[in-house]
């Protein structure tokens, strides 16, 4: 080791407490008992580890890199109805999440759980690539800069999928606190709800614009609960042939670093994400990202990939240089000399060269017969390209700086050496019963209709959606806005790209959807099942096919140190695993982000539990798409699926302050067929409008469905087929999922009857004049609100 340029850290001789207190100081997130693991090994070598060697094993040992909850031991103990069940999982991630994608075996999932996103077969030619991920702590610290590396960054996974895939389309949804959440109640140091959102929303719009990627799908959820610890999930979606899936480092490839220049940006990111925020948190760890650098990345990369310069690639995310390199050259061992990567400016230590996260970097290996036609194809697009090392036979991650080795660790070591945590979860199911029967006066039941329209997690998203181009590349054919007029425009359920602009005579789409509620939480199995089928219902509702769709999955959860906290995740996770196969849907890819806590003194603000599902499907043919808002006076409108008294967890329910309540339930075996049904009937030309019925429940959907379309409807709710007795405001504002409204032509009805035969569905109304109007018992009027009124409650709340 030459000392001279970098910093021996004592550990040989340190007691248990003086190993905690060196990670704590020196922000490495490890536990005492990998720290004693990193004691060991250097006992072995019998000497101390030096800064990049100690660094490089905090950020590769990192909860966000190795997920070290979700894979380590967890004994899970459920209680309920006073029964105690307890079952032990060595991997929680590969007894759930990961089982039910190999027992579904799907042909069509090329590439799941083993690269940067997951792919999945789309032509003969062609597959599409799909990641999501998080990026919360930066964007509590500096919500611009976090959300537009957050972008910045899961676009990079997307290029370092296979050897590379083109972005075509991103996603967002985020969690804030409420807008108008008081000052004083804002936790110290942290930033008003309202100065996050902007920044937010302010930093993906920027990003995205500027690369050329739309925009085209996304959901924003408000809630106390996320006032200091904001939740921002960030995806991307790529087309990639399907002979370039697969990558392979070889001994004697060089190590080529492509982009953006290195500095003390997003400096021990990895490990900062991994632990809860407290006011002594820095931006420091937050990244500086720049689009048109990352632009010229993508343009590069891609023609370097279709001239086959390249065997393997990754990007620097979390972690930098020190993950994407030893990434790559875990299996062959790898030499790199630091001094050879470009900096922003003098002055950094070769473990700062080494874990920076600096933006817009990729690390590629290349062939060596391919070193100079590879350079003058980054030269050409005014892309710096330098090759910082070789890839080696030895197994070693060696790290040079002018001249000496600062690092020399063996591989296994650092990939395999982490010890495996072991933790306690226990959750317990509490009976869930029904509320009293709710009982509102017709004038009741029309403010609450407004109420709920108007409330900040059913509200328009125009002011957000619209800063976003959703248009650009050409091949966004079913958008997040719909309607029959620029002015008046209503939410999607589903966004579809049709990349003919990429692939000569395409025919199929590709279909992006979401579920998310975290107001189901108080049930995380039913909040993860519930998120699964509304991700599928919501494509559905576009003309996808759920037989050949894919989910992902995102786990944002609190102190998973704490056994409840735990307990909430593994049931979720259970859900996952038994809603997955129900449905037949598999997951290909995921991330989680746990500890999302800010600290203040002796207080905690955790969040409430938070799983995102995102749905990628393929459309055989673009043309049998179809969108949301109601097309023609006339037509007809029916409601396909069962309404249930299940009121837990809606908004009407939290609006009218009404407690208990029973969390919707998931039923497959009624809602699969009924989505096999509905695709059909799609495919037949049946079908003019379908929409899901989600928050808020039916008078909501039929709300915005009549908003899109500019037309009035007359609804007997005297006709929705119910289970149970149900009163009216239970019929409107009900959450039970599995249900779809429709409108079809009436010289189409003796057909559609024919498709969904043996399903549960009712005729419930007719299109027409400007009012909508909710009647019962025999035609007397509930309340009848013109269209335009309900669509000023919905539009004005967050514009």
């Amino acid at each position: 080791m030459n000392t001279n340029h970098c910093e021996t850290i004592e550990v040989l001789t340190l007691t248990h407490q003086e190993l905690k207190t060196l990670s704590k100081e020196r922000g490495l997130s490890l536990s005492l008992d990998e720290m004693k693991t990193v004691q060991n090994y250097f006992k072995k070598l019998k000497r101390n580890p030096t800064d990049a060697e100690i660094e490089t094993i905090a950020q590769t040992w990192s909860e966000h890199c190795k997920h070290k909850t979700l894979c380590g031991i967890v004994d899970y103990v459920q209680v309920s109805g006073g029964k105690k069940t307890a079952r032990k999982y060595n991997n929680l991630l590969k007894e759930t999440i990961f089982k039910s994608a190999t027992e579904l075996k799907k042909k069509w999932c090329l590439s799941i759980f083993k690269d940067n996103a997951g792919i999945i077969d789309f032509d003969d030619k062609n597959a599409l690539a799909f990641k999501v991920e998080t990026h919360n702590h930066p964007c509590a610290l500096e919500p611009y800069g976090g959300s537009a590396t957050g972008i910045g960054g899961v676009i990079r996974d997307i290029l370092g999928a296979g050897l590379g895939a083109k972005p075509i389309a991103n996603t967002d949804i985020f969690c804030f606190g409420k807008p108008d959440t008081p000052s004083k109640t804002v936790p110290p140091n942290i930033h008003h709800p309202k100065r996050i959102m902007r920044g937010v929303v302010s930093g993906i719009r920027d990003y995205g614009n500027r690369m050329g990627i739309p925009t085209v799908n996304g959901a924003v959820y408000f809630d106390d609960g996320y006032i200091a610890n904001p939740l921002v999930y960030c995806g991307s979606l790529g087309i990639i042939p399907k002979d370039k899936i697969e990558k392979k480092v070889s001994s004697g490839d060089l190590v080529l670093l492509i982009g953006g220049a290195t500095g003390r940006d997003g400096m021990r990111g990895a490990a900062f994400s991994s632990v809860a925020l407290d006011q002594e948190a820095s931006t420091a760890a937050v990244q500086i990202g720049n689009p048109i650098v990352e632009k010229k990345v993508l343009d590069a990369l891609l023609k370097a990939r279709d001239m086959k310069l390249y065997a393997a690639i990754t990007d620097c995310g979390a972690g930098g240089l020190s993950s994407a390199v030893g990434e790559l050259g875990a299996e062959t061992g790898v030499r790199v000399d630091l001094d050879k990567a470009p900096l922003k400016y003098e002055g950094l230590a070769p473990w700062e060269i080494w874990i920076s996260e600096a933006q817009e970097r990729m690390v590629l290996a290349v062939p060596r017969k391919n070193k100079e036609k590879i350079l003058k194809v980054f030269e050409s697009e005014n892309v710096s390209a330098v090759f910082i090392g070789e890839f080696t036979d030895t197994k070693r991650l060696v790290l040079a700086y002018k001249g000496g080795i600062v690092c020399d660790m063996d591989m296994h070591f650092i990939h395999e050496g982490l010890p495996k945590t072991s933790k306690s979860a226990y959750f317990e199911i509490k009976a869930q019963t029904k509320q009293k029967p709710i009982k509102a006066t017709r004038a009741a039941l029309e403010k609450s209709i407004k109420a709920v329209l108007s409330d900040y997690n059913v509200c328009s998203r125009e002011w957000i959606i619209r800063q976003y181009d959703y248009e650009v590349q050409g091949q966004t054919i079913i958008k997040p806005l719909q309607g029959e007029s620029i002015e008046v425009l209503a939410p999607g359920d589903a966004a579809v790209i049709f990349p003919y602009t990429l692939i000569k005579g395409v025919k199929k789409a590709a279909v992006l959807s979401n579920g998310f509620n975290p107001a189901y939480g108080t049930d995380p199995y039913k909040m993860a099942g519930s998120a699964i089928e509304e991700a599928l219902r919501n494509a559905v509702c576009a003309g996808a096919d759920i037989e050949k769709m894919a989910i992902l999955d995102n786990f944002c959860w609190g102190d998973t140190d704490d056994p409840k906290t735990l307990g909430s995740l593994a049931r979720a996770a259970n859900a996952c695993y038994d809603f997955s196969k129900a449905f037949g849907i598999p997951f290909i890819s995921g991330k989680d982000s746990l500890h999302n806590q800010y600290i203040v003194g002796k207080k905690k603000y955790s969040i409430p539990p938070a799983l995102l599902i995102s749905a990628i499907g393929v459309i055989e043919d673009a043309s049998q798409t179809i969108t949301m808002p109601f097309k023609r006076a006339g037509n007809k409108v029916f409601l396909l699926g069962l309404t249930r008294n299940e009121m837990g967890g809606s908004i009407f329910a939290r609006l009218n302050k009404i407690k208990g309540g029973i969390v919707p339930d998931i039923y497959p075996e009624e809602s699969k067929p009924l989505m096999k049904k509905i695709h059909k009937a799609i495919k037949m030309g049946l079908i003019k409008a379908c929409h899901d019925i989600s928050e808020g429940g039916l008078a909501i959907a039929i709300s915005e469905m009549a908003f899109g379309g500019e037309i009035g409807a007359s609804i007997d709710i005297d006709k929705v087929k119910i289970v149970g007795k149900l009163t009216p405001a239970e019929i409107l504002f009900s959450q039970s999922n599995g249900r779809f409204i429709v409108e079809i032509d009436p010289k189409d009805e003796e057909k559609l009857r024919a498709v969904l035969k043996d399903s549960d569905f009712s005729e419930i109304g007719k299109l027409g004049g400007s009012n909508l109007t909710f009647e019962s018992r025999k035609n007397k009027i509930l309340f009848n609100p013109p269209v335009k009124d309900l669509y000023s409650a919905w539009k004005t709340k967050l514009s």
